[in-house]
């Protein structure tokens, strides 16, 4: 069975998304076009950001075609003064956010003694100062609301290390204590930060690793759930935390990952 259509759309009410605003950064494609998708088709309005505005327009498209609310961005997250004059067209348009999806990342692939400095520093700016950045803008919009989210898209790479992944696996760890800070932060303000941190996801980016049928037989078999995740696994959760549903889930890192970050000891080798 699919997992894009494997799943009931007919309650929109369970959620309580219909019309809140959604930002979701990283908007162009892979996870953060589904996380878009998803908010829309929940009935809330949805601002994408991405660098890349032809492929955010393309998103945005979709979602109008669906019957959705969208307004698309180029934005620069790794730049404040983008992301300010992202936050102000966004509130203009849709209105005060009640929602922000910090999605937007960057990979830079070397050894860690040989890796250039300003590659690191490039996916330090995106994956983390960006999510900062991000937060101070819209944050300060969605103050004196009630309810309101941030969700921090991690990755399992933030507790276990991917060799030659230059800043990323660094970049990510440092995700997670930023959403368990600004849980703690925000409290006063009634704003709840939590980060999602997937495993192993089939996008356009990691499709090629699957065209070979023995690479995706020992990926999947090293999942407990046995399959590889859809972007549609991570909206799903990403929509729970959105939403009131969620609103006693706060400064968490929730693992979605089909248990791939448990089963170290089943891989380990082993006599018969």
């Amino acid at each position: 069975m699919n997992v894009d259509t494997a799943h009931d759309r007919g309650s929109k009410s369970w959620l309580g998304l219909e019309e809140k605003v959604c930002v979701v950064t990283g908007a162009a494609g892979g996870i953060g076009a589904q996380i878009a998708i998803s908010l829309a088709q929940a009935g809330a309005h949805v601002a994408l950001l991405d660098h890349d505005s032809a492929a955010c327009d393309l998103v945005a498209e979709r979602i109008v075609q669906e019957g959705g609310k969208v307004l698309a961005i180029a934005c620069d997250i790794a730049d404040k003064a983008s992301v300010t004059r992202a936050a102000l067209a966004s509130e203009r348009e849709l209105g005060r956010p009640d929602v922000l999806v910090n999605n937007a990342a960057i990979t830079s692939r070397g050894p860690l003694l040989d890796l250039d400095i300003e590659q690191w520093n490039r996916v330090l700016s995106v994956n983390l100062t960006g999510a900062l950045l991000c937060a101070q803008v819209f944050g300060k919009q969605m103050r004196a609301r009630n309810g309101d989210s941030m969700i921090h898209i991690a990755s399992i790479a933030a507790s276990s290390p991917i060799p030659l992944g230059g800043a990323y696996s660094a970049s990510k760890t440092a995700l997670t204590m930023l959403a368990r800070q600004l849980a703690v932060e925000l409290a006063d303000d009634r704003i709840r930060s939590n980060a999602v941190s997937p495993g192993l996801v089939r996008t356009p980016l990691s499709a090629h690793y699957y065209e070979d049928p023995a690479m995706l037989h020992a990926r999947t078999q090293m999942v407990p759930s046995r399959r590889i995740a859809e972007p549609r696994d991570i909206a799903d959760v990403v929509l729970f935390l959105a939403s009131e549903r969620s609103c006693y889930v706060n400064g968490q890192e929730l693992l979605v990952d089909g248990a791939l970050g448990r089963n170290i000891m089943a891989l380990v080798p082993r006599p018969q």
